[in-house]
């Protein structure tokens, strides 16, 4: 006979109840958090965000949301109307450029806190030039583009702060302006490759680096395309010939090495520069 799983008279019944009940409620409460979070919640959980909206007006942040976005989330679209302006407290994006035929570049990726909309609004553009998705779940607080153009107007303490940030990308992007024309792939990867393994140090997840100690690059084929330019035949040429030379292994399918490997390709691209 087939048991109740909902029966209050079995004491299995009763257990897969409360533990059916408890999730359920812990979800629920989780996904009411986040629905009804303020800004002063975020500035509670996250100091640093405090220089960012210190000086918001009190009439615009009451009109202030907040809103969360899984990975892979697009959070705003290319050639889009800009209504919102954003201010990332949480988690990671990357800035992409979408073309008509299909394919995807990828222009940088930036962590938390930045903006969504600085460039839009200080060029004083009606559109969205880029398309940005979250790479981590990330936490956005949204204020309407006029209440954003006010507030900017009138408090040079943000104005700084959003010219700063995009002059920062400014500078990243020109100082590797051209890399991607002049540098072999294998130059493309293993630059891509120690930057990524220097930039995860902080993290020290288990899945980043599990027991061995090996750094594992957490990205599928295609999305590892996309961010250096080359299509995936050129990308998985390039894998086989930097593996057969020893710079990383593959680990189900996904790049691993160690601190070894990494001063090798530290010292082969310091050597390809010249």
């Amino acid at each position: 006979m087939r048991e109740n799983l909902y029966a209050p008279c079995t004491f299995t019944g009763i257990y897969r109840n409360i533990f059916f009940y408890t999730s359920i409620t812990s979800l629920w409460n989780i996904r009411k958090r986040r629905m009804f979070m303020t800004v002063e919640d975020l500035e509670k959980e996250i100091p640093g965000l405090i220089e960012y909206t210190e000086t918001m007006p009190e009439e615009i942040r009451k009109k202030a949301f907040v809103k969360v976005y899984p990975p892979g989330k697009l959070i705003h679209q290319k050639d889009c109307e800009f209504q919102f302006f954003g201010i990332v407290a949480k988690g990671e994006n990357r800035v992409i450029n979408e073309f008509e035929n299909g394919k995807i570049y990828m222009i940088e990726t930036n962590r938390a806190i930045d903006f969504i909309g600085e460039v839009t609004i200080l060029a004083e553009m009606p559109r969205t030039s880029v398309t940005i998705e979250a790479v981590t779940e990330c936490t956005v607080i949204y204020i309407s583009r006029r209440d954003a153009e006010t507030w900017i107007r009138n408090d040079q303490h943000i104005l700084r702060l959003m010219a700063r940030r995009t002059a920062f990308k400014l500078y990243r992007s020109s100082y590797n302006n051209g890399l991607k024309l002049y540098y072999p792939p294998t130059f493309l990867l293993a630059d891509y490759l120690v930057r990524a393994y220097e930039g995860s140090l902080s993290e020290q997840t288990d899945a980043v680096f599990p027991e061995n100690g090996a750094f594992i690059l957490q990205k599928i084929r295609e999305r590892l395309s996309e961010e250096l330019g080359m299509n995936i035949k050129t990308l998985d040429r390039t894998i086989r010939s930097m593996q057969k030379n020893g710079y990383f292994n593959l680990t189900k399918g996904k790049i691993s090495f160690g601190y070894e490997e990494y001063i090798k390709m530290k010292e082969f691209i310091t050597t390809a520069k010249g």
